[in-house]
């Protein structure tokens, strides 16, 4: 590998985008990151990534760190036209990440998700359109439509009918078409579509990696964003929780950072134009809010202080399992190192005083 090569990581300071970095840096690359700490602005000061960023910049001696906002076209331009073809990767993980924050401010989400995803693509493909592009996308984009899947209710979690197509985990043959997104997840959908057109239209070699509830100890975990990393720092401070609706037996399939970023070092080491990959914890590692509760407080010791809300958030999913077969049948070389106990262990070491 030439020494010149270097990836380029936005969002570098968060759960991802940190993941990314130390990847990459290990592996030898020289790392360019783009953050500017909105997940702050977004969540609070509990949520700033500013402190992972200090870390990276400190431990990772083949980091360079640009605080710059992707909304800004002259500094992305700038940036690209510097590094250009020395690009070996591009890993798209800057967002607003948040379905409920999105509702109080429509334009700056869509100009975060949408417009920023823009600026980056247009960037990369004037200046290395040969470079594998790698976007954090997430199912979001698929709305409710997965609310119509037949679902069975059981004592701890709602679970699709058994011989169901879906039962192995929900395919991006599910259409992401006349439902309700939230505004969030029409932001991301623009994206998403943005990333998958540069890929067939332009022939670059693009992916969109359709994430369920992407978790690990990096997370900043806040009430509106960061599942389980919030509800872990929950149980073990005592701070209220708030369960919100379908009786707290909600799915979600949890894939840790390390095992995502994983995935997209296959992708770079073969790309292909315009993909899509469903990917998430898939049957290998998915729970329930009150299963997730359970194995929090059993993991911590400590009992969490809940409320349940009837209300559900809007557009949020009754169950969501990721089927990961179409990236397996494409990187056969990849598989889940973290199954949910391991994720759940790992947050708890993080967070506990």
């Amino acid at each position: 590998m030439p020494k010149a090569q270097t990836v380029l990581v936005t969002g570098s300071a968060g759960l991802i985008g940190s993941e990314t970095i130390k990847h990459f840096a290990g592996a030898g690359y020289h790392v360019v990151g783009i953050d500017n700490d909105m997940r702050q602005r977004f969540f609070g000061p509990e949520a700033s990534t500013r402190k992972t960023r200090d870390q990276l910049i400190a431990t990772v001696p083949r980091y360079e760190h640009r605080e710059i906002d992707i909304r800004d076209l002259s500094s992305v331009n700038e940036t690209f036209a510097q590094h250009g073809r020395a690009l070996a990767a591009i890993v798209h993980t800057a967002a607003q990440p948040s379905h409920d924050w999105a509702a109080r401010d429509p334009q700056m989400d869509f100009s975060v998700n949408a417009n920023g995803t823009l600026n980056l693509l247009e960037a990369a493909r004037n200046f290395c359109p040969e470079t594998p592009f790698v976007f954090t996308s997430t199912n979001k984009v698929y709305g409710d439509t997965p609310n119509r899947l037949p679902l069975r209710e059981l004592a701890l979690r709602w679970e699709i009918e058994p011989g169901h197509e879906y039962e192995p985990g929900i395919s991006e043959s599910m259409s992401i078409d006349q439902t309700k997104h939230s505004l969030f997840g029409a932001s991301k959908a623009a994206a998403d579509l943005l990333v998958q057109e540069y890929g067939r239209y332009f022939g670059m070699p693009t992916a969109c990696f359709r994430g369920g509830c992407l978790t690990g100890p990096a997370h900043a975990g806040t009430e509106l964003h960061g599942f389980l990393s919030y509800l872990m720092k929950c149980t073990v401070t005592g701070r209220p929780y708030r369960v919100f609706g379908y009786k707290g037996k909600q799915v979600r399939d949890n894939i840790h950072s390390f095992d995502l970023v994983e995935a997209f070092a296959a992708f770079v080491s073969r790309p292909r134009a315009g993909e899509v990959y469903n990917m998430g914890g898939s049957r290998h590692s998915n729970c329930s809010m009150l299963e997730a509760i359970e194995l929090c407080e059993e993991i911590s010791g400590r009992k969490l202080s809940w409320e349940y809300i009837e209300d559900n958030r809007i557009g949020d999913h009754v169950w969501w399992i990721s089927d990961v077969r179409k990236f397996r049948e494409h990187y056969p070389e990849w598989n889940f190192r973290y199954g949910l106990r391991e994720i759940l262990e790992e947050i708890h070491a993080a967070v506990a005083p």
